[in-house]
């Protein structure tokens, strides 16, 4: 029933830019947050960005601060996370994930989420 799909991934030189999408189904409500999470192999996940529901609190990974940003468009139902100045660092899978609670508003904890998406691989190199 719920869905969540990502887009938006790619190759890209350090520096560049890239902006994931991550669309929304099947939602009762729109009242869910939503976070990115990525993760490379051999590597533990880890939360980027969240953004609650009403797109009131933003919260990201002390690494992406400055470089990403998260935002909603609520008629859409779809989150997108804008990807500035990239590293090699940044190369991972990147998955979004929907909280579908009343508490935390937003959270970078993997583990609370609801729902996952399958993810998009982000590769930065030259």
């Amino acid at each position: 029933q719920v869905q969540l799909v990502e887009s938006g991934g790619g190759l890209v030189q350090p520096g560049g830019s890239l902006r994931l999408s991550c669309a929304a189904s099947g939602f009762t409500s729109d009242y869910y947050a939503i976070g990115w999470f990525r993760q490379a192999p051999g590597k533990e996940r880890e939360g980027v960005s969240c953004i609650s529901s009403r797109g009131g609190r933003r919260y990201y990974l002390d690494s992406v601060k400055g470089r990403f940003t998260i935002s909603r468009d609520t008629a859409k139902n779809t989150v997108y996370l804008q990807m500035n100045s990239l590293k090699p660092e940044d190369t991972a899978i990147y998955y979004c994930a929907a909280l579908e609670r009343n508490y935390p508003s937003c959270t970078l904890r993997g583990d609370a989420m609801d729902y996952w998406g399958k993810g998009t691989l982000v590769t930065v190199s030259s």
